[in-house]
């Protein structure tokens, strides 16, 4: 089955089938009880064991993580609020062509494979916001417009008859041959072969495929080189709308490797013809169905339930780091251990909320309820908050507070930062900050509260590098609770056995408790 196939699949299991706690959830906790070390460490040492490859956005093992908190949800009967059961699906794109990528010519002799790479490449998506490529074509017909100017016994006349609306056109850069060299120079330039492309685009190609011939053919493999550094480092972003993709597929190749794409008297034959009986497909395989982890635990009072605080942290990290090279190191990698498992980054917050789920979950319940989010994609850029924050399962005026839980488990036992109060604009988050203050001196012992960063022109930038960002900057009261960066923040050594489990329970303890504070608050906080 496809992933988003799989996906689907594992929402409506954990978000239909909900089941008792058994022995495989770990010992029962009485009803109401905070967050205990014992529940965080089953948690996290399973959240953050090697199977699960560092949890990767866009990769099995983040969906496979995804699948684990949805199934703890299910087994404390939390209420499912995604758009697929728990899951709420995160549209991403890779910033070059995925594994699958292809493309194909169904001619007389059957089904024809070119090679990414060898053969074609997608042209660099242009910067800047406009309109962008279709990043698949289905099944076109083949249309060869020559050099798309007039040369070699070719007339505009015959370039001009030839249909390419809907069609994928074939040009050939460069000048036609017999071309005087005075004109050849400025034939053969870029800015010449973008015009050209630009006039099949007006024309409403489907596709628009240029094809390098001589020396200038090396692009082509260069290319591939450069998408393949990009498909290793496997970076995401946010789909773009649908809307901005009004441009044809736009690809380079190699004329002496793409042989069905050419006439078959090429390259005697160049006059402008459809390629009869010839159809063109492609897949660049850029979109990645990722997901947000979203649950719900209802509030109790009639009049305020449909009010939220959310409670977020991020499931993601880093993946599988390559191994360093002999007498050296990259990341932290080592030849035996190239896992990246974000035990405290951010494992720690994740299994922190499963808890504090759990407590709200078995009462008593506040007079709001309680939003549960964990965010796919921060380590990519804040992707799966922004995508939240910009489609919310609740509408986002009904969110009185969001909570934010990122790397809550190493150094010293005492002491916390937190970030919001001061730093969110226009003073937001002032009154959540004094909220957290009074509940922090309220518990025994509290923690020592640090707001070294808690200012947006900090040099660390704190502020803006955590999933609480993406609702600050829609007027949401935030609070970022943090025990701060370490030796090991984003290498294979952030494991669980350095997290302080009885450090990480105070927090989800604070958590639980600020949570119940803002939720019995008849009035908002701002």
């Amino acid at each position: 089955m496809r992933r988003t196939a799989v996906l689907c699949l594992l929402a409506a299991v954990a978000g239909c089938t909900p089941r008792a706690r058994g022995a495989g959830d770990g010992a029962a906790v009485p009803a109401g009880a905070a967050p205990t070390a014992d529940e965080l460490r089953r948690d996290l040492e399973a959240f953050a064991a090697d199977s699960f490859r560092g949890r990767r956005s866009g990769t099995p093992d983040a969906a496979r993580a995804a699948a684990f908190l949805a199934a703890r949800l299910a087994a404390l009967r939390v209420e499912p609020a995604g758009d697929s059961g728990y899951f709420q699906r995160v549209p991403l794109v890779r910033q070059g062509p995925g594994p699958a990528a292809r493309f194909e010519v169904r001619g007389p002799a059957g089904v024809t494979t070119l090679a990414m790479g060898d053969a074609l490449v997608p042209m660099p998506t242009p910067l800047g916001g406009g309109p962008l490529p279709a990043e698949r074509v289905a099944d076109v017909e083949l249309v060869f417009v020559g050099h798309g100017v007039p040369g070699a016994g070719v007339t505009q006349a015959d370039l001009d008859r030839v249909e390419v609306r809907g069609r994928a056109a074939v040009l050939v850069a460069g000048a036609p041959p017999g071309t005087p060299h005075g004109r050849r120079g400025a034939l053969e330039g870029p800015a010449e072969t973008g015009r050209r492309v630009q006039g099949l685009i007006a024309r409403g190609a489907a596709a628009v495929i240029v094809l390098l011939t001589g020396d200038v053919a090396r692009t082509v493999p260069q290319l591939a080189r450069q998408y393949a550094r990009i498909a290793e480092a496997g970076d995401l972003s946010l789909a773009p709308s649908d809307s901005l993709r009004t441009l044809p597929m736009l690809l380079l190749g190699d004329a002496e490797r793409v042989s069905a794409l050419l006439p078959d008297g090429w390259p005697s034959d160049r006059r402008p013809q459809v390629l009869a009986g010839r159809r063109f497909g492609a897949e660049l395989d850029l979109t990645v169905t990722a997901v947000n982890v979203v649950g719900v635990v209802r509030g109790r009072d009639p009049a305020l339930r449909a009010s939220y605080v959310a409670f977020g942290a991020h499931y993601d990290h880093i993946g599988v780091l390559r191994a360093a090279a002999p007498g050296g190191e990259e990341a932290g990698a080592t030849p035996a251990d190239s896992i990246a498992n974000g035990a405290d980054d951010d494992g720690s917050g994740s299994v922190a909320l499963l808890a504090v789920a759990r407590a709200l979950q078995e009462g008593p319940r506040p007079r709001r309820s309680a939003l549960f989010v964990w965010h796919v994609g921060e380590e990519q850029g804040l992707l799966g908050s922004e995508y939240f924050a910009a489609h919310p399962a609740v509408p986002l005026d009904s969110v009185v507070a969001q909570l934010n839980a990122d790397m809550i488990g190493r150094n010293a036992p005492d002491s916390l930062y937190v970030v919001g109060p001061q730093a969110a604009p226009k003073g937001q988050s002032r009154l959540l900050g004094d909220l957290v203050d009074s509940v922090n001196a309220a518990l025994g012992p509290p923690f020592l509260i640090n707001r070294e960063w808690d200012s947006p022109n900090h040099p660390e930038q704190i502020y803006y590098r955590s999933d609480h960002y993406s609702y600050a900057r829609r007027g949401v009261p935030i609070v970022f609770f943090t025990s701060g960066l370490h030796e090991d923040y984003h290498r294979v050594s952030d494991e669980t056995p350095k997290v302080d489990f009885d450090k990480l329970a105070r927090v989800a303890r604070l958590l639980l408790e600020v949570g119940r504070a803002v939720g019995e608050r008849e009035t908002r906080l701002k």
